[in-house]
């Protein structure tokens, strides 16, 4: 297999009429996703377009996922873009890619025409309407190989300039062939997919649906601003499994939704992004009790998620989920700040080596050379790892424990903290639904925020009964809640400009 759209044409003649993707107004089925999305790919084909990226600015919904897959049916690599993210940010992704073609939709067609080059604008129905050309696809296909460019997602950059992680289709197969078993990914799995589609976790509903003919539920993130309605919306649809940013969970939890309504389907939860608190976790374990509950960890630099955990033993308030084992085929090492490799429960820098890899970030030299680096445990022949700038230990069990990021590593009084353990300790207080801590360099002063119904001086209580007098926090605010970044984690720089 050397191309991803291969499970699509696998899966497409066994399931054909049966949902693969709805947002309850507008459903594909299996064949109609292959149709469209092969008579998509035939008209950029037509209109000259290889090997080069193509924006698909529309908004989330089935045809979007379609647009996706006709671009890579072009043999070109497609560029989510959703009208949500913030125009600055649309400018600089735009002006960075110069692209010939933006696919659109109704909702998007005047901002793109405003903001893309010129002439560049194409309707997705108009390409869907075309006829599908097979000698044309055929002769695209032939040329391809599994190295080629799938996607290009953009993620922020810590300068503010967005970074595009540029996927291809054998780390997008690895990463199927990995995922599905681990999820129990099949033909009877019902996905609510809550993260927006211009961020990499879509991939673990997308290719669960191609490669083994689940259904996925694409929800509006507004349907978050009301937790009940969120789980009446897995049951209505028969939702049985779950995979959701920390964030996500802990709305529905943390708010009190299961008090009125419980998922009624639910089979497995996965949860990553963030550090899910084990209260929270709980609360979904109460809920779900016959489901299955899997940690998910692993950087967009490496096409989504690396490593997991099955939830097997109890936790205690303030104990961190650790997140586990490696996919198959996905390798990792501990380093110190000397690259030398850590000692089992010593703490280094999580890196990443395998064809998990994606091609680094697109037209940025620099920063892909920065953290896509030779691996230094291996002298003997080139080869290529990521720095994750992720901190991790590996435990008594042999299970790897996500400590903090380094830049979340600060120095205190003269101690070295952690912020990350600042949080669990915070999140383990009755009454705290979440946490960020976060800390002033200038000042020389740990700030706390959370959301719950904890007062500040209960909270303040409890940390001084829990932690050194290097760890308190100067000042802890409650929110009403905590700002979030597009693909579900905490916006920390919001928080510093409080």
């Amino acid at each position: 297999m050397k191309n991803v759209l291969e499970f699509l044409e696998s899966s497409a003649p066994r399931f054909g009429g049966k949902t693969a993707f709805s947002d309850g107004e507008e459903s594909l089925s299996f064949s109609e996703l292959l149709r469209l999305s092969r008579a998509g790919g035939s008209a950029l084909i037509e209109r000259g377009l290889k090997s080069e990226p193509v924006a698909v600015f529309m908004k989330k919904a089935p045809g979007t996922i379609a647009a996706f897959f006709a671009v890579i049916y072009a043999g070109c690599y497609y560029v989510p873009l959703d009208a949500s993210m913030p125009l600055f940010r649309l400018q600089m992704i735009l002006e960075r890619l110069r692209p010939r073609a933006v696919i659109v939709d109704d909702s998007t067609r005047s901002l793109a025409a405003s903001l893309a080059p010129e002439g560049s604008v194409m309707a997705a129905q108009e390409l869907f309407s075309a006829g599908e050309n097979a000698s044309a696809l055929a002769a695209v296909r032939a040329q391809s190989i599994d190295t080629d460019p799938a996607y290009i997602v953009f993620t922020s950059g810590s300068t503010g300039i967005p970074k595009g992680v540029t996927g291809c289709h054998r780390a997008l197969i690895d990463y199927a062939n990995a995922l599905c078993p681990v999820i129990g990914a099949g033909e009877e799995s019902v996905f609510a997919m809550q993260v927006p589609l211009y961020v990499d976790a879509c991939m673990k509903e997308l290719l669960s649906v191609i490669k083994c003919g689940s259904t996925a539920y694409i929800m509006q993130q507004s349907m978050f601003m009301s937790p009940i309605r969120a789980v009446e919306f897995l049951n209505e649809h028969r939702v049985n499994t779950l995979c959701w940013v920390a964030s996500a969970l802990t709305i529905i939890s943390g708010l009190g939704a299961f008090e009125d309504v419980k998922p009624q389907f639910m089979r497995t939860v996965c949860f990553g992004s963030e550090v899910f608190p084990v209260k929270q976790l709980r609360l979904w374990q109460e809920a779900c009790p016959g489901a299955r509950f899997i940690n998910l960890y692993g950087p967009t630099e490496a096409t989504g998620m690396s490593f997991y955990f099955v939830v097997d033993r109890e936790f205690k308030d303030g104990e961190i989920i650790p997140v586990g084992r490696p996919f198959d085929n996905t390798g990792f090492m501990l380093l110190r700040d000397d690259d030398t490799q850590a000692l089992p429960g010593e703490t280094g820098e999580i890196c990443i080596r395998g064809t998990a890899l994606t091609h680094g970030y697109y037209d940025d030299p620099e920063r892909t050379a920065a953290v896509f680096t030779h691996n230094p445990l291996n002298p003997h022949y080139p080869e290529l790892i990521y720095r994750t700038g992720d901190l991790g230990r590996l435990n008594e069990r042999g299970e790897l424990v996500f400590v903090s990021r380094k830049d979340h590593q600060i120095k205190n009084m003269g101690h070295r903290v952690e912020l990350g353990e600042i949080e669990a300790c915070a999140d383990g207080c009755e009454g705290v639904v979440r946490s960020c801590c976060l800390f002033d360099k200038q000042k020389g002063k740990l700030f706390l925020f959370y959301m719950g119904s904890a007062d500040e001086k209960t909270l303040g209580r409890y940390l001084r009964g829990m932690l050194p007098r290097y760890m308190l926090p100067s000042k802890t605010k409650r929110l009403d809640a905590l700002p979030l970044l597009e693909n579900g984690k905490i916006d920390r720089n919001s928080l510093m400009e409080m």
